[in-house]
Order: structure tokens, then C-alpha cells, then sequence
């Protein structure tokens, strides 16, 4: 039995002192802490038997050691962050690392929810409607002026509504006769056809597409009853309250063109002096 009671690696006697064990082995406490002991991170001395030992990624310290590499408070049971290889507590990792709220300016804790817009961060609470003050979540809002709205307080405050279909215009929209319209409802009175991005014109403060209005309001001509438009470079001749087109404006016996000529009227014919004389 003499081996029985030996520290495994020095021999001594271990009869009456305190000994671990390892792997079944017994050892004096002496060789225990040169053979086993770890390393602390902090003070770079043995961790002995009789002192815990706190470890976290491989590395680790006594538990007087175990703290704030930043203003020094023990970090033993309670919650840490690690930067750089250094151990931070949550108020030191917070000021030095975590965003600033925009709305309240205090710190957003790590594991909290944030909201990020344009580069700023908040608070989930503190993301709210400038106007309502509710929290804007994951709804839909409107930025304005460094302040941010939810959809229904936008439209009321500040978006004009829509001289047609009286609903707000929250994007684009049309102006005219300074009166505000959603793109899709400013529409030729006539046939309801969208205008936005066309030629048009008016009668009576209503717009109305060229078509429209050309069948609705322009004269005919007396040859070929389309109508005159009377736009842009159109050119007729008007004669005793009848138009023709330019080109329609001929002998209604020998078909020559009468613009810039002479011509005789009979009943609701024109004629060239020619023809005018053989009637």
C-alpha cells in the first residue's frame, strides 16, 4: 500500500493532506496547480484549486479578475460584451459602442430592437408619428423636415386631396387650373381618357383631349363634315358662317382649289368665275 497514498507525480506522501483527484490519479495540491492550473487573463498568475475559475472563449481568470477592462466592475454573474479581446459590462459597451436614439438621445442597448432609417437608429417605442405620437412599427410613413408620420396624420396635415376623387395625394399628382388631381383621375371629360403626359385643351374649365374636343366643339367643314380643328398651324377658310379646310375649300364643279382666288357662291355651292358663268 506504499504507492496507495503518493502524489502521482512528486511521490510524497499524501497521508493527512488534501489531494486531487484526476482521471484517477491523485495528486498533491502543489502539483496539481503547476501541472493543470490555469492561466489568468487578467493578473497572468495560476488559478489555484481554492479559487474559481471563470472562463469564456478559451481564456480565463480568477473571479476577482473577471472585469470590466473599462471602469472595473466584476463581471461574474452578470451579463458582458466583449471588443477587441477586452470584457466590457453592458452600460461601458453601450456609451462606447451601441447607437444613439435620434428621437431621445439616450443609448439603444444591445438586444434590444431598433429601427434604422437613413442612417439614424431609434428605439422601437421612440419610432413614432411626429403628429400622433403612436409607434410607426412596420407600417408604412412619410418622412418631412427631419420628422417622420404615419400615412393617415401625413394626408391630414399636410397632403393636398384630389379635386375628383377628394383622396389624398401622398406622391406626384397633377396641377391644373391650380387645382390639385391624382395622375390617374385628371381625365378628358368626354371620352374618360387619362391626360396626364398628353396634348389637351379646354371649354368651360373642363380639359378634354383633342379628340374630344374636336367632335364635340370645333366646326365642320362644309366638304368633307370632319371637323376644323383649329390648333396649331390648321388653316381653313370661312365664308357666311360655313368653314372648309384649306384643302376642301374647292370648285364644286371643276374641283380647282379656290384659296387665294376668286370664287361665286350659288345656294350652297362655290364655284371658280369659270364654271360661275356656265351656271
Amino acid at each position: 500500500m506504499g504507492d496507495c497514498y503518493n502524489c502521482r507525480y512528486c511521490k510524497d506522501s499524501l497521508h493527512g493532506k488534501k489531494y486531487i483527484l484526476r482521471e484517477n490519479n491523485q495528486y498533491c495540491i502543489k502539483c496539481y496547480e503547476n501541472l493543470y492550473s490555469n492561466t489568468c487573463e487578467d493578473c497572468k498568475a495560476p488559478i489555484g484549486s481554492n479559487c474559481k475559475d471563470l472562463s469564456y472563449k478559451d481564456h480565463h481568470w480568477h473571479e476577482q479578475c473577471f472585469k470590466c477592462a473599462k471602469c472595473g466592475h466584476p463581471l461574474a454573474e452578470k451579463p458582458f460584451a466583449a471588443k477587441d479581446d477586452n470584457l466590457l459590462c453592458m452600460e461601458c459597451y453601450s456609451d462606447e459602442y451601441s447607437s444613439k436614439c435620434f428621437n431621445c438621445k439616450k443609448t439603444i442597448m444591445p438586444g434590444s430592437r431598433k429601427m434604422e432609417y437613413k442612417g439614424n437608429s431609434w428605439h422601437e417605442t421612440c419610432f413614432a408619428c411626429e403628429r400622433c405620437q403612436q409607434p410607426i412599427g412596420i407600417k408604412p410613413f412619410i418622412p418631412k423636415e427631419n420628422a417622420n408620420y404615419c400615412v393617415p396624420c401625413y394626408e391630414k396635415q399636410f397632403a393636398h386631396h384630389c379635386s375628383s376623387c377628394k383622396k389624398a395625394i401622398t406622391t406626384g399628382g397633377v396641377t391644373y387650373h391650380d387645382l390639385p388631381w391624382h395622375r390617374e383621375c385628371f381625365l378628358c371629360t368626354g371620352c374618360k381618357m387619362q391626360l396626364t403626359g398628353q396634348h389637351f385643351t379646354s371649354r368651360d374649365d373642363f380639359p378634354y383631349c383633342l379628340d374630344c374636343f374636336r367632335n364635340l366643339f370645333s366646326k365642320k367643314c362644309v366638304a368633307c363634315s370632319q371637323a376644323i380643328a383649329g390648333f396649331g398651324s390648321s388653316k381653313y377658310v370661312s365664308f357666311e358662317d360655313r368653314q372648309w379646310h384649306n384643302d376642301c375649300f374647292n370648285c364644286n364643279k371643276c374641283a380647282i382649289s379656290l384659296v387665294g382666288q376668286g370664287f361665286l357662291s350659288k345656294r350652297d355651292a362655290v364655284l371658280c368665275p369659270e364654271c360661275g358663268r356656265d351656271v
